[in-house]
């Protein structure tokens, strides 16, 4: 992540953040879980990416969480343990695992207050735990778009992603972290406003 995704907003109640990520991680997983064997090599709205490729990313986002928010260690420290592909022979098993231990990292007294050495720099553990859930978001409705399921985002992760990209939008597409912001109606509904900051279309 660029240093764009340094000052993302995060909720002020701990408790709020953890069920924003919590329900990210399932709806994420549920599509997860519904990719036919035929498709993992399809394409999808990340046009570098194939649905292997996002999965694979959004897991190993996840997989990052237990060593520098749980351990402290730095990504130095990791080095390339997590580099190419995390998923195997069991894309949905390494899914599973990977978003179970980011949340109960997150989850562990202390986690949300610690500062996290990320890439781009110290970052609060709460900052940390944002970013990662409004990726989440934002890959869920990419990979539901590739697979052909139902693309609609529940209102509150749709609201929480917005908060959190609002603000940044133009520095996050200098980032590489999303595409550049299209544009929509001044009347859109918040989900098409999401997407269109991070560079999608409906």
């Amino acid at each position: 992540m660029g240093d764009a995704t340094r000052d993302l907003q995060a909720p002020l109640d701990p408790a709020a953040l953890l069920a924003c990520h919590a329900e990210a991680l399932r709806l994420f997983g549920e599509h997860v879980h519904a990719v036919a064997d035929d498709q993992w090599d399809g394409p999808t709205p990340c046009t570098d990416w194939t649905v292997r490729d996002l999965v694979n990313h959004v897991t190993g986002e996840q997989a990052w969480v237990p060593p520098l928010a749980g351990e402290g260690r730095t990504v130095e420290d990791v080095g390339d343990a997590l580099s190419g592909d995390l998923l195997g022979d069991a894309p949905a098993a390494a899914w599973d695992k990977a978003a179970a231990a980011a949340h109960a990292t997150f989850e562990a007294p202390g986690t949300l207050a610690r500062t996290v050495g990320l890439s781009y720099g110290p970052t609060p553990g709460a900052a940390y735990c944002s970013e990662l859930t409004t990726d989440c978001v934002v890959h869920t409705w990419d990979l539901a778009r590739a697979i052909g399921a139902d693309d609609r985002l529940p209102d509150r992760l749709v609201e929480f992603a917005l908060r959190q990209v609002t603000p940044y939008a133009d520095a996050l597409a200098a980032s590489g972290m999303f595409d550049a912001p299209v544009e929509v109606p001044a009347d859109a509904d918040p989900q098409t406003r999401l997407l269109a900051l991070t560079g999608r279309r409906r």
